[in-house]
């Protein structure tokens, strides 16, 4: 089969599309052939070995996929020959098969759209995991989204919008903010690509500050980091929530002073943690997730997709943040 190879740290130039042999599956798992794989960023992370959790090469990134049943372990039940499933592999799915652990698989119905399920489980169980377990977004509560446009943030504004909430975007360019707009957001604005001093970020947590209006924003998700988290804090009203799910921007320097004189909570968001400490909630989670896009109240955004070949593409892409959107790599 073929796959796509890490064999050093490095770039995704550094990536090889290589015949490898057909993997075999444990008892406990399933042998997948994979149809469609979404990128996220951990998948620039890991092929640089900046990702927290190292891993042993050669190795294939793609943490996320959809794709066919075509054999099934020992130990398993549940699954069978056939079977249209989506999986969280952490690695390992930009390949033409993958042997995956059955725990980490959902069964889907077969007429399910495969770009789109191939980009939900990662992006949209970071999402929810955020608002709902962590941030108990509630009905009517005003969302800012930063990083509006990527696909951590487009899932962030579909899944809050589904959820009742009042969501507001924000993005480093116009044609990232029209692509968050089309995705949910009510409203919006664009802030500087680079943020160089107090000033700029004072400038900044004004405008968002009106944005938000003069309650504040009650729950902030943050893929970004770097100069942006503080002025986001600081358009947070009492009791609000700054979601942390990200570092994109770098990581930020935060005067906790403002936590207590705002009264509000900054929360960490690990969802590789919670999918390792609490798999049954999890499980719960992804089943939700997917009850909700089989009936039409979510729609993951698939703005690209490319050819097993080309995932380097992808990934330099996302690396760039270039991305709107979630791309997807087609396999099968």
């Amino acid at each position: 089969m073929k796959a796509l190879l890490s064999l050093q740290p490095g770039d995704a130039s550094t990536l090889q599309l290589l015949d490898v042999a057909d993997p075999s599956e444990s008892p406990d798992q399933l042998l997948v052939r994979v149809r469609a794989c979404g990128v996220n960023y951990p998948d620039a992370l890991n092929i640089q070995d900046l990702y927290q959790v190292k891993q042993k090469r050669p190795f294939s990134p793609g943490g996320e996929l959809c794709g066919v049943v075509e054999r099934v372990g020992a130990n398993v039940r549940g699954f069978a020959p056939g079977d249209l499933v989506i999986g969280r592999c952490g690695t390992g799915a930009m390949a033409e098969k993958i042997a995956i652990a059955a725990d980490r698989c959902v069964k889907i119905p077969a007429d399910s759209p495969v770009l789109e399920a191939a980009g939900l489980v990662l992006t949209y169980a970071t999402a929810y995991y955020a608002l709902v377990d962590r941030a108990r977004l509630q009905p009517g509560e005003t969302l800012l989204v930063l990083g509006a446009a990527g696909g951590v943030g487009c899932a962030a504004i579909d899944l809050g919008r589904a959820l009742g909430a009042r969501v507001v975007a924000a993005a480093s360019s116009q044609a990232k903010l029209d692509f968050a707009m089309a995705c949910g957001a009510q409203d919006g604005m664009v802030y500087p690509a680079q943020l160089e001093d107090k000033a700029a970020q004072k400038a900044l947590t004004d405008r968002l500050k009106e944005l938000v209006g003069p309650k504040g924003a009650d729950v902030v998700y943050d893929p970004v980091g770097g100069p942006y988290t503080e002025p986001a804090l600081r358009a947070t009203g009492r009791d609000g929530r700054l979601l942390v799910v990200g570092f994109t921007a770098g990581i930020p320097r935060i005067p906790t002073n403002l936590v207590l004189l705002k009264v509000c909570q900054i929360v960490g968001v690990d969802w590789r943690d919670f999918t390792e400490q609490q798999p049954q909630r999890n499980a719960a989670n992804v089943d939700e997730l997917v009850r909700m896009w089989r009936a039409g109240q979510l729609r993951p955004r698939i703005s690209q997709t490319f050819p097993l070949a080309r995932a380097p593409e992808a990934i330099a892409q996302l690396s760039a943040r270039g991305a709107m959107g979630k791309l997807v790599i087609e396999i099968g």
